[in-house]
Protein backbone atom coordinates (compact mmCIF):
# COMPACT_ATOMS: atom_id res chain seq x y z
CA UNK A 1 0.00 0.00 0.00
CA UNK A 2 1.01 3.48 -1.28
CA UNK A 3 2.10 6.14 1.88
CA UNK A 4 -0.73 7.98 0.01
CA UNK A 5 -3.38 5.83 0.75
CA UNK A 6 -2.46 5.13 4.15
CA UNK A 7 -2.94 8.47 4.48
CA UNK A 8 -5.98 8.97 3.11
CA UNK A 9 -7.51 6.03 5.54
CA UNK A 10 -6.13 7.88 8.20
CA UNK A 11 -8.31 11.00 6.97
CA UNK A 12 -11.30 9.12 7.14
CA UNK A 13 -11.52 9.44 10.98
CA UNK A 14 -9.94 13.37 10.88
CA UNK A 15 -13.50 14.18 11.69
CA UNK A 16 -13.00 13.15 15.14
CA UNK A 17 -10.08 14.56 16.08
CA UNK A 18 -12.17 16.71 18.31
CA UNK A 19 -11.95 14.36 20.86
CA UNK A 20 -9.84 16.33 23.85
CA UNK A 21 -6.43 16.14 24.22
CA UNK A 22 -4.76 14.09 26.91
CA UNK A 23 -2.04 17.19 27.28
CA UNK A 24 -4.81 19.24 28.45
CA UNK A 25 -6.68 18.15 31.40
CA UNK A 26 -8.48 20.51 33.15
CA UNK A 27 -8.70 20.96 37.23
CA UNK A 28 -12.10 22.44 37.19
CA UNK A 29 -15.30 21.15 35.34
CA UNK A 30 -15.77 24.18 32.30
CA UNK A 31 -19.95 23.49 31.76
CA UNK A 32 -20.51 25.18 28.79
CA UNK A 33 -17.35 23.65 27.08
CA UNK A 34 -18.61 20.31 28.39
CA UNK A 35 -22.25 20.83 27.28
CA UNK A 36 -20.71 22.21 23.69
CA UNK A 37 -18.62 19.13 23.40
CA UNK A 38 -21.27 16.42 24.44
CA UNK A 39 -23.85 18.45 21.90
CA UNK A 40 -21.41 18.29 19.02
CA UNK A 41 -20.74 14.72 19.46
CA UNK A 42 -24.14 13.62 19.52
CA UNK A 43 -24.78 15.67 16.54
CA UNK A 44 -22.12 13.31 14.94
CA UNK A 45 -23.60 10.40 16.03
CA UNK A 46 -27.14 11.38 14.94
CA UNK A 47 -25.66 11.55 11.17
CA UNK A 48 -24.71 8.02 11.44
CA UNK A 49 -27.99 6.37 12.69
CA UNK A 50 -29.94 6.22 9.18
CA UNK A 51 -28.22 3.52 7.53
CA UNK A 52 -28.60 0.71 10.32
CA UNK A 53 -32.10 -0.46 11.30
CA UNK A 54 -33.83 -0.18 14.41
CA UNK A 55 -32.91 -3.64 15.74
CA UNK A 56 -29.50 -3.39 14.80
CA UNK A 57 -29.30 -0.23 16.87
CA UNK A 58 -31.35 -1.16 19.44
CA UNK A 59 -28.64 -4.85 20.28
CA UNK A 60 -25.75 -2.00 20.47
CA UNK A 61 -27.30 -0.53 23.01
CA UNK A 62 -28.21 -3.85 25.07
CA UNK A 63 -25.00 -5.35 24.20
CA UNK A 64 -23.50 -2.31 25.90
CA UNK A 65 -25.99 -2.29 28.72
CA UNK A 66 -25.02 -6.11 29.06
CA UNK A 67 -21.57 -4.91 29.44
CA UNK A 68 -22.26 -2.24 32.33
CA UNK A 69 -24.36 -3.61 34.19
CA UNK A 70 -21.82 -6.98 33.89
CA UNK A 71 -19.16 -4.93 35.07
CA UNK A 72 -20.93 -3.17 37.77
CA UNK A 73 -21.82 -6.15 39.28
CA UNK A 74 -18.32 -7.80 39.02
CA UNK A 75 -17.10 -4.84 40.78
CA UNK A 76 -19.48 -5.60 43.38
CA UNK A 77 -18.73 -9.21 44.32
CA UNK A 78 -15.24 -8.40 43.98
CA UNK A 79 -15.54 -5.94 46.67
CA UNK A 80 -17.30 -8.91 49.01
CA UNK A 81 -14.70 -11.42 48.67
CA UNK A 82 -16.50 -13.56 46.18
CA UNK A 83 -13.85 -13.49 43.45
CA UNK A 84 -9.78 -12.61 43.44
CA UNK A 85 -7.08 -12.36 41.89
CA UNK A 86 -7.11 -9.30 39.73
CA UNK A 87 -9.97 -7.74 38.00
CA UNK A 88 -10.04 -5.03 35.20
CA UNK A 89 -13.30 -3.39 34.36
CA UNK A 90 -14.39 -2.04 31.04
CA UNK A 91 -16.48 0.84 32.79
CA UNK A 92 -16.41 3.71 29.92
CA UNK A 93 -14.74 1.48 26.89
CA UNK A 94 -17.85 -0.41 26.03
CA UNK A 95 -18.62 1.78 22.55
CA UNK A 96 -15.04 0.09 21.86
CA UNK A 97 -15.89 -3.68 21.95
CA UNK A 98 -19.76 -3.65 21.18
CA UNK A 99 -18.46 -1.42 17.80
CA UNK A 100 -16.38 -3.51 16.75
CA UNK A 101 -17.34 -6.76 17.15
CA UNK A 102 -20.66 -5.88 15.50
CA UNK A 103 -18.88 -5.34 11.82
CA UNK A 104 -17.37 -9.17 11.88
CA UNK A 105 -18.63 -12.20 10.86
CA UNK A 106 -19.28 -14.92 14.04
CA UNK A 107 -16.10 -16.88 12.14
CA UNK A 108 -13.75 -13.98 12.48
CA UNK A 109 -11.44 -14.51 15.16
CA UNK A 110 -10.62 -11.63 18.35
CA UNK A 111 -7.81 -11.70 20.57
CA UNK A 112 -7.33 -9.41 23.35
CA UNK A 113 -5.28 -8.09 26.40
CA UNK A 114 -6.54 -8.96 30.61
CA UNK A 115 -9.37 -6.20 30.47
CA UNK A 116 -11.56 -8.28 28.07
CA UNK A 117 -14.71 -9.21 29.87
CA UNK A 118 -16.62 -6.48 27.07
CA UNK A 119 -15.01 -8.67 24.64
CA UNK A 120 -15.81 -11.87 25.70
CA UNK A 121 -19.73 -10.88 25.92
CA UNK A 122 -19.61 -9.07 22.86
CA UNK A 123 -18.15 -11.79 20.87
CA UNK A 124 -21.11 -13.81 22.00
CA UNK A 125 -20.42 -16.15 25.64
CA UNK A 126 -22.72 -16.33 28.00
CA UNK A 127 -22.73 -13.86 31.08
CA UNK A 128 -23.02 -17.41 32.85
CA UNK A 129 -20.30 -18.61 31.71
CA UNK A 130 -17.88 -15.47 32.28
CA UNK A 131 -19.34 -14.81 35.77
CA UNK A 132 -17.98 -18.47 36.58
CA UNK A 133 -14.81 -17.83 35.23
CA UNK A 134 -14.67 -14.66 37.62
CA UNK A 135 -15.87 -17.59 40.13
CA UNK A 136 -12.78 -20.15 39.22
CA UNK A 137 -15.80 -22.55 38.68
CA UNK A 138 -15.82 -25.56 36.49
CA UNK A 139 -18.43 -24.26 34.27
CA UNK A 140 -17.06 -21.05 33.56
CA UNK A 141 -15.27 -20.60 29.81
CA UNK A 142 -12.00 -21.84 30.81
CA UNK A 143 -13.00 -24.16 33.17
CA UNK A 144 -12.06 -22.25 36.19
CA UNK A 145 -8.43 -22.27 35.49
CA UNK A 146 -7.85 -18.67 33.65
CA UNK A 147 -10.10 -16.08 35.79
CA UNK A 148 -10.31 -12.50 34.90
CA UNK A 149 -7.23 -12.05 32.48
CA UNK A 150 -7.81 -15.61 30.27
CA UNK A 151 -11.25 -16.19 29.30
CA UNK A 152 -11.22 -18.30 25.75
CA UNK A 153 -13.79 -19.51 23.60
CA UNK A 154 -12.89 -21.81 20.93
CA UNK A 155 -16.47 -22.03 19.64
CA UNK A 156 -16.40 -18.55 18.92
CA UNK A 157 -13.32 -17.76 17.55
CA UNK A 158 -12.35 -15.72 21.05
CA UNK A 159 -8.62 -16.37 21.52
CA UNK A 160 -8.51 -14.96 24.94
CA UNK A 161 -7.55 -12.44 27.10
CA UNK A 162 -3.57 -12.23 27.45
CA UNK A 163 -2.13 -10.93 30.95
CA UNK A 164 1.48 -9.98 29.48
CA UNK A 165 1.66 -6.61 28.10
CA UNK A 166 1.51 -6.52 24.51
CA UNK A 167 2.19 -10.39 24.24
CA UNK A 168 -1.18 -10.82 22.10
CA UNK A 169 0.55 -8.92 19.74
CA UNK A 170 2.41 -11.14 17.59
CA UNK A 171 -0.45 -13.73 18.47
CA UNK A 172 -3.05 -12.11 16.47
CA UNK A 173 -0.90 -11.53 13.42
CA UNK A 174 0.02 -15.72 13.61
CA UNK A 175 -4.09 -15.58 13.29
CA UNK A 176 -3.92 -13.40 10.37
CA UNK A 177 -1.11 -15.54 8.70
CA UNK A 178 -2.97 -18.81 9.49
CA UNK A 179 -6.34 -17.33 7.45
CA UNK A 180 -4.37 -16.26 4.71
CA UNK A 181 -2.41 -19.64 4.36
CA UNK A 182 -5.22 -21.35 4.58
CA UNK A 183 -7.17 -19.09 1.83
CA UNK A 184 -9.86 -18.02 3.91
CA UNK A 185 -11.13 -14.62 4.27
CA UNK A 186 -11.18 -14.81 7.83
CA UNK A 187 -10.23 -11.64 9.81
CA UNK A 188 -8.58 -11.15 13.16
CA UNK A 189 -9.34 -8.30 15.64
CA UNK A 190 -6.39 -7.92 17.82
CA UNK A 191 -7.18 -5.14 20.74
CA UNK A 192 -4.71 -3.69 23.07
CA UNK A 193 -3.99 -0.90 25.30
CA UNK A 194 -1.58 2.32 24.32
CA UNK A 195 0.86 1.56 26.58
CA UNK A 196 1.32 -1.72 24.90
CA UNK A 197 2.42 0.60 21.70
CA UNK A 198 5.85 1.47 23.38
CA UNK A 199 6.60 -2.72 22.85
CA UNK A 200 8.67 -3.97 20.50
CA UNK A 201 6.07 -6.79 19.50
CA UNK A 202 3.96 -4.15 18.42
CA UNK A 203 6.43 -2.80 15.86
CA UNK A 204 7.90 -5.83 14.67
CA UNK A 205 3.94 -7.29 13.93
CA UNK A 206 2.75 -4.09 11.88
CA UNK A 207 5.91 -4.45 9.67
CA UNK A 208 5.28 -8.11 9.16
CA UNK A 209 1.36 -7.40 8.53
CA UNK A 210 1.85 -4.80 6.39
CA UNK A 211 5.05 -6.48 4.05
CA UNK A 212 3.36 -9.96 4.20
CA UNK A 213 -0.52 -8.46 3.98
CA UNK A 214 -1.73 -10.23 6.41
CA UNK A 215 -5.54 -9.89 7.54
CA UNK A 216 -5.18 -8.48 10.89
CA UNK A 217 -7.07 -5.48 12.30
CA UNK A 218 -5.10 -3.74 15.57
CA UNK A 219 -7.08 -1.88 17.96
CA UNK A 220 -5.80 0.16 19.74
CA UNK A 221 -7.54 0.68 22.70
CA UNK A 222 -5.96 4.24 24.07
CA UNK A 223 -7.61 4.67 27.37
CA UNK A 224 -4.87 7.77 27.54
CA UNK A 225 -3.43 5.63 31.00
CA UNK A 226 -0.99 2.64 31.12
CA UNK A 227 -1.84 2.03 35.04
CA UNK A 228 -1.02 5.11 36.45
CA UNK A 229 0.91 7.13 33.75
CA UNK A 230 -0.65 9.25 31.58
CA UNK A 231 -0.19 8.92 27.80
CA UNK A 232 1.82 12.16 27.66
CA UNK A 233 4.14 11.12 30.35
CA UNK A 234 5.58 7.82 28.24
CA UNK A 235 5.33 8.21 24.76
CA UNK A 236 6.64 10.86 22.73
CA UNK A 237 3.95 10.91 20.04
CA UNK A 238 0.79 10.96 21.25
CA UNK A 239 -1.20 10.08 18.13
CA UNK A 240 -0.25 6.60 17.94
CA UNK A 241 -2.51 6.43 14.63
CA UNK A 242 0.82 7.77 12.73
CA UNK A 243 2.53 5.12 13.85
CA UNK A 244 0.89 2.79 10.98
CA UNK A 245 2.59 5.39 8.74
CA UNK A 246 6.22 3.72 9.18
CA UNK A 247 5.07 0.51 7.48
CA UNK A 248 2.97 1.70 5.40
CA UNK A 249 -0.04 0.78 7.06
CA UNK A 250 -3.73 2.19 6.44
CA UNK A 251 -5.18 3.85 10.53
CA UNK A 252 -7.90 5.57 11.54
CA UNK A 253 -8.18 7.84 14.67
CA UNK A 254 -11.31 7.07 16.08
CA UNK A 255 -13.48 8.43 18.87
CA UNK A 256 -14.45 5.46 20.89
CA UNK A 257 -17.23 7.19 23.28
CA UNK A 258 -19.83 7.01 19.54
CA UNK A 259 -20.40 3.09 18.99
CA UNK A 260 -21.72 3.92 15.45
CA UNK A 261 -17.82 5.60 14.94
CA UNK A 262 -16.31 2.79 16.05
CA UNK A 263 -18.38 0.50 14.05
CA UNK A 264 -18.04 2.20 10.86
CA UNK A 265 -14.69 2.45 10.92
CA UNK A 266 -13.82 -1.59 11.96
CA UNK A 267 -16.36 -2.19 8.82
CA UNK A 268 -13.93 -0.31 6.75
CA UNK A 269 -10.74 -2.30 7.92
CA UNK A 270 -12.60 -5.14 7.56
CA UNK A 271 -13.40 -4.65 4.02
CA UNK A 272 -9.78 -3.85 3.81
CA UNK A 273 -8.64 -6.76 5.54
CA UNK A 274 -10.98 -9.53 3.73
CA UNK A 275 -11.16 -8.13 0.32
CA UNK A 276 -7.39 -7.18 0.02
CA UNK A 277 -5.36 -8.91 2.75
CA UNK A 278 -4.71 -5.90 3.99
CA UNK A 279 -3.61 -4.49 7.77
CA UNK A 280 -5.13 -1.85 9.32
CA UNK A 281 -4.29 0.38 12.95
CA UNK A 282 -7.16 1.64 14.33
CA UNK A 283 -6.51 4.24 17.33
CA UNK A 284 -9.78 4.43 19.29
CA UNK A 285 -9.49 6.52 21.65
CA UNK A 286 -11.47 5.95 24.85
CA UNK A 287 -11.52 6.24 29.04
CA UNK A 288 -11.97 3.89 31.57
CA UNK A 289 -13.98 5.02 34.41
CA UNK A 290 -12.49 2.83 37.14
CA UNK A 291 -9.15 2.65 37.75
CA UNK A 292 -6.62 -0.02 36.23
CA UNK A 293 -8.06 -2.71 38.35
CA UNK A 294 -9.59 -3.67 41.71
CA UNK A 295 -6.93 -2.57 43.61
CA UNK A 296 -6.27 0.53 41.73
CA UNK A 297 -7.89 4.08 43.62
CA UNK A 298 -7.11 6.19 40.75
CA UNK A 299 -5.61 9.01 42.76
CA UNK A 300 -3.03 10.15 39.68
CA UNK A 301 -7.00 11.51 37.94
CA UNK A 302 -8.60 14.51 39.05
CA UNK A 303 -11.76 14.43 39.99
CA UNK A 304 -12.76 16.93 37.28
CA UNK A 305 -10.92 14.98 34.72
CA UNK A 306 -12.72 12.14 35.34
CA UNK A 307 -16.49 13.82 35.20
CA UNK A 308 -15.18 15.40 31.91
CA UNK A 309 -15.56 11.77 29.76
CA UNK A 310 -18.38 10.85 32.33
CA UNK A 311 -20.69 13.60 29.69
CA UNK A 312 -19.35 11.40 27.04
CA UNK A 313 -20.50 8.25 28.63
CA UNK A 314 -21.12 6.68 25.29
CA UNK A 315 -24.28 4.79 27.06
CA UNK A 316 -25.51 8.04 27.75
CA UNK A 317 -24.65 9.81 24.74
CA UNK A 318 -26.37 6.52 22.38
CA UNK A 319 -29.33 6.64 24.57
CA UNK A 320 -29.95 10.35 24.19
CA UNK A 321 -29.66 9.91 20.10
CA UNK A 322 -31.99 7.20 20.37
CA UNK A 323 -34.86 9.10 22.13
CA UNK A 324 -34.56 11.96 20.16
CA UNK A 325 -34.27 10.82 16.63
CA UNK A 326 -37.33 8.73 17.96
CA UNK A 327 -35.74 5.15 17.65
CA UNK A 328 -36.61 3.85 21.28
CA UNK A 329 -38.33 5.78 23.96
CA UNK A 330 -37.48 5.58 27.72
CA UNK A 331 -39.86 3.05 28.77
CA UNK A 332 -38.14 0.68 26.03
CA UNK A 333 -34.68 1.79 27.31
CA UNK A 334 -35.63 0.76 30.99
CA UNK A 335 -36.90 -1.90 29.86
CA UNK A 336 -33.78 -3.41 28.27
CA UNK A 337 -32.15 -2.27 31.47
CA UNK A 338 -33.92 -4.06 33.48
CA UNK A 339 -33.66 -7.00 31.57
CA UNK A 340 -29.93 -7.08 31.26
CA UNK A 341 -29.87 -6.73 35.26
CA UNK A 342 -32.17 -9.75 36.05
CA UNK A 343 -29.58 -11.48 33.37
CA UNK A 344 -26.54 -10.35 35.24
CA UNK A 345 -27.77 -11.84 38.98
CA UNK A 346 -29.29 -14.81 37.09
CA UNK A 347 -25.37 -15.27 36.03
CA UNK A 348 -24.01 -14.47 39.42
CA UNK A 349 -26.82 -17.25 40.96
CA UNK A 350 -25.22 -19.71 38.60
CA UNK A 351 -21.60 -19.07 39.38
CA UNK A 352 -22.34 -19.07 43.03
CA UNK A 353 -24.20 -22.65 42.47
CA UNK A 354 -21.81 -24.27 40.09
CA UNK A 355 -18.86 -26.62 41.60
CA UNK A 356 -15.38 -25.91 41.66
CA UNK A 357 -13.32 -27.53 39.57
CA UNK A 358 -11.90 -31.30 40.64
CA UNK A 359 -8.76 -32.28 42.17
CA UNK A 360 -7.57 -34.03 39.20
CA UNK A 361 -8.25 -31.21 37.20
CA UNK A 362 -5.12 -29.48 37.45
CA UNK A 363 -3.43 -32.21 35.36
CA UNK A 364 -5.75 -31.75 32.06
CA UNK A 365 -5.31 -29.32 29.36
CA UNK A 366 -1.53 -29.47 30.08
CA UNK A 367 1.03 -28.99 27.57
CA UNK A 368 4.70 -30.33 28.33
CA UNK A 369 6.96 -32.56 27.26
CA UNK A 370 6.79 -35.38 29.97
CA UNK A 371 9.94 -37.01 31.38
CA UNK A 372 10.68 -40.44 32.80
CA UNK A 373 11.90 -38.78 36.58
CA UNK A 374 14.35 -41.84 36.45
CA UNK A 375 15.92 -40.94 33.64
CA UNK A 376 16.80 -37.31 34.50
CA UNK A 377 20.54 -36.85 35.42
CA UNK A 378 21.98 -34.42 38.16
Amino acid sequence: MSKQTAEQATAAGAEEQSSPDVATQPDKVDLATLQRDRDAAKERQKSRLGGLETETLIELYRQMILIRRFEEKAAEVYSAGKIGGFCHLYIGQEAVAVGTLSALRKDDYVITSYREHGHALAKGMTPESVMAELYGKATGCSKGKGGSMHMFDKSLNFLGGHGIVGGQIPLGTGAAFASKYQGTDQVTLCFFGEAAVNQGAFHESLNMAQLWKLPCIYICENNQYGMGTSLERAMSLRDISKKASAYEMASEFVDGMDVLAVREATARAVERARKDYLPTLLEIRTYRFMGHSMSDPGNYRTRAEIEKYQERDPIKLFSASLREEKIADEKLLKEIDAEVRKQVEESVRFAEESPYPAPEELYTDIYANPIDPSARKL
